[in-house]
């Protein structure tokens, strides 16, 4: 089972909100809608140091196409659509940019 979502920052501060005003930890955490255990955590991390932000990092490696590449991918397409994820490729690497695979072309494609 993975990780549930972070709370939002809205729901972070009324969890401090509610627990400055006297309310008890069950009540705060039925009125947020989380566990108890994160509104404990929450309420000491902002104890310590006054910062209730999440530092969750992101999973898995960052993208090789980024926003630009996004933009010059969908320009190839619409100058050809009806070619193939091979010749897109090609004319891709032809750029300035650092080469990417087929299936990497392909799964930007999908994603777009």
């Amino acid at each position: 089972m993975g990780k549930a979502a972070d709370l939002s920052e809205f729901d972070r501060r009324q969890i401090v909100k509610a627990r400055r005003l006297g309310t008890s930890i069950t009540e705060t955490a039925r009125l947020v809608g989380c566990s108890r255990s994160a509104v404990v955590s929450i309420r000491a991390k902002w104890i310590n140091g006054g910062d209730t932000s999440s530092r969750r990092q992101g999973v898995g490696s960052p993208r090789v196409i980024k926003v630009k590449g996004r933009r010059r991918l969908s320009r190839l397409v619409k100058q050809n659509p009806r070619q193939t994820v091979a010749k897109l490729t090609v004319q891709y690497n032809a750029g300035p940019r650092a080469s990417v695979s087929k299936h990497t072309v392909q799964r930007t494609l999908l994603d777009m």
